[in-house]
């Protein structure tokens, strides 16, 4: 069994646990919050044994294996730092950093204490993906990889009414880039590794956060189109298109029900097993991991998260957000 402490008590976090619970090595033992009411009835409606409003006791506690960090970005480097230097390993969702040097010295800290880190991107190791992996050689020379993810904020209408919630406060490194941009950036760094350039572009909200932005990444032989927002939504999927054809995924986030469409006219459906919740993919993926004693995975790797974040961080430089961990 992998005994799990979880920091954070929000949406994210109960689709966590949801989907751990499908992996019969998953037990949730520890509930974090700053509020002890909040902790305990959190634990009491998921099943948690422990519940903790000190970040060092839970990381010291000998009945925690591991650590899910689903706090605001702000907050995961410290966090995890924390927790890794008790011997824990850690799953932090995404970004794992508020930028490259966040990232690198969270890996430096993992590699001296013999642990796993990993940042919690589901797409790349859910199966959908794979698939697109082992068919996108039928499509030929690619030219262009387009990662659309455009959803409208379940807090901008409160936004609107003058009411900032976390999702668009620049002092906790948010904002649509870092929460939906990556999405994209993420994948397409796996299958094509990192760009020699990019050009970004944003819209900016009062707040001081992009609602929204694009990304052009310039390859050898090819460009990646980025395009991500937290105002609008977009019901265009991704696509990876090539000289023999195009591969359409309707969203990236979650690759599934992926298509081919050929330029003879032809069609074929991808087929693959995809029987859990989105999230159980990662979850095992970094469960196996700390069983094997391994750093990280070919699909998911701490490279990927740093060549992502090094996208991500001069995409912001280009469009001017500086978050105030930021050393520029």
């Amino acid at each position: 069994m992998v005994r799990f402490g979880i920091i954070g008590t929000n949406t994210i976090t109960e689709k966590f646990i949801q989907a751990g619970k499908q992996h019969g090595q998953f037990e949730l033992q520890a509930v974090y919050s700053r509020s002890k009411e909040r902790a305990e009835s959190f634990a009491s409606q998921h099943g948690a044994r422990e519940t903790f409003t000190d970040i060092e006791a839970m990381a010291a506690n000998p009945n925690v294996d591991a650590v899910y960090i689903a706090s605001p970005n702000a907050f995961h480097m410290e966090q995890a730092v924390t927790i890794m230097r008790k011997g824990k390993h850690v799953l932090c969702e995404k970004p794992m950093g508020s930028n490259r040097r966040e990232i690198a010295m969270m890996m430096e800290v993992a590699e001296t204490e013999g642990v796993t880190l990993m940042e919690a991107v589901k797409s790349t190791v859910m199966p959908g993906f794979l698939s697109v992996q082992n068919h996108l050689h039928k499509i030929g020379k690619v030219r262009r990889y387009v990662g659309n993810f455009c959803k409208y904020s379940s807090r901008y209408d409160a936004y609107k009414q003058g009411e900032v919630l976390n999702a668009f406060k620049p002092e906790l490194s948010n904002g649509s880039l870092m929460d939906l941009g990556i999405y994209g950036i993420y994948p397409m760094i796996v299958l094509f590794g990192a760009p020699n350039n990019i050009k970004a572009n944003a819209v900016f909200l009062d707040s001081g956060v992009d609602g929204q932005g694009s990304i052009v990444a310039d390859y050898d032989d090819m460009e990646g189109v980025i395009m991500h927002s937290k105002i609008i939504d977009s019901h265009a999927p991704s696509e990876i298109q090539g000289e023999k054809g195009t591969i359409l995924i309707p969203n990236i986030s979650e690759p599934r029900d992926i298509t081919i469409l050929y330029r003879d006219g032809t069609e074929e459906k991808l087929d693959y097993m995809d029987e859990y919740l989105p999230m159980y993919y990662e979850t095992a993926e970094f469960m196996r991991i700390v069983e094997k004693k391994e750093t990280q995975t070919n699909n998911h790797s701490l490279e990927h998260t740093l060549l992502t974040a090094e996208v991500m961080e001069a995409a912001r430089r280009q469009i001017g957000l500086m978050y105030p961990s930021d050393q520029w």
